[in-house]
């Protein structure tokens, strides 16, 4: 009777992916921690300092000044000019990255203030199709830059990309192309851009954009190159060093200019725009 009883008051147990996540197991030290202590340090681990990935929206929140960015340009949306299919067509990818993130595409562009000084600023998501570059990112940064030079601001770009978005092909490479010709505009202008390499800065966008800042830093252990490294093995039939194309071997090699903590560099990018803008 009392078995009976008990069995239509219990609840059901929630299934694995059902069932709500308060904690978070950093994945350099495997400490196990409750995840509102981990939100509070923007996604760095408390205990060794390690940078987990943030959301776009994570970002604009860290960098900006509190009510202070606004978007342009999200009706931009991508078409399928290929008709592109590998196992899903690109349509669906576009449609689960859509309803993945509620946008349709990997960047977000906008002007915000950051510690009181007006700039442009665009955040690539790698939740969204991995970050990947196609026509409305190259798009949204090119416009970003126009903004730049006509309201005579620096601009900021925080890359976090697998690289050019291959369901678009050729139209994605010229993306590469299209953004550097822009950033040679602003650099005519007279204008700063700071480019900052979050994990990961891979293929076509480390080989246009992202190397092209008047400063460049990056997180600490962010992987940055443009194949991955054991594709480069397999080429050069050679082992490459530890830790090659992390963020602390490309500032020892001079590639970078900095490494910032993810909590400094709000402070960081506004004592810089402070000294370039004078």
């Amino acid at each position: 009777m009392f078995g009976n009883l008990l069995s239509k008051i219990r609840r059901p147990q929630a299934k694995q992916g059902e069932a709500p996540s308060h904690w978070i197991k950093c994945p350099s030290c495997n400490s196990l921690m409750y995840n509102k202590e981990v939100e509070a340090c923007f996604n760095v681990c408390p205990k060794c300092s390690y940078h987990m990935r943030i959301s776009a929206l994570s970002r604009i929140e860290l960098l900006s000044d509190d009510g202070s960015f606004a978007e342009f340009d999200s009706e931009l949306k991508p078409n399928d000019p290929l008709h592109f299919v590998d196992k899903k067509s690109y349509k669906k990818r576009i449609e689960e990255g859509q309803s993945k993130t509620g946008r349709a595409s990997s960047v977000i562009a906008g002007e915000c203030n950051i510690d009181g000084l007006g700039v442009q600023l665009v955040v690539f998501d790698f939740s969204f199709m991995g970050g990947s570059l196609g026509s409305v990112e190259g798009e949204k940064i090119t416009r970003a830059v126009h903004r730049a030079i006509a309201k005579r601001e620096p601009l900021i770009i925080v890359s976090a990309s697998g690289g050019a978005r291959m369901q678009e092909s050729c139209f994605s490479l010229l993306q590469m192309s299209k953004t550097s010709a822009a950033l040679q505009l602003l650099a005519q202008a007279k204008l700063p851009y700071i480019s900052v390499l979050t994990d990961p800065t891979m293929g076509g966008v480390s080989a246009s954009f992202a190397w092209l800042g008047d400063l460049i830093i990056a997180e600490p252990g962010a992987l940055i190159g443009f194949a991955g490294q054991r594709v480069i093995e397999q080429t050069i039939k050679a082992q490459l060093p530890e830790g090659f194309q992390r963020a602390e071997f490309l500032l020892e090699h001079g590639l970078i200019d900095a490494i910032v903590p993810r909590a400094e560099q709000k402070s960081y990018i506004a004592d810089v725009l402070r000294f370039l803008m004078k």
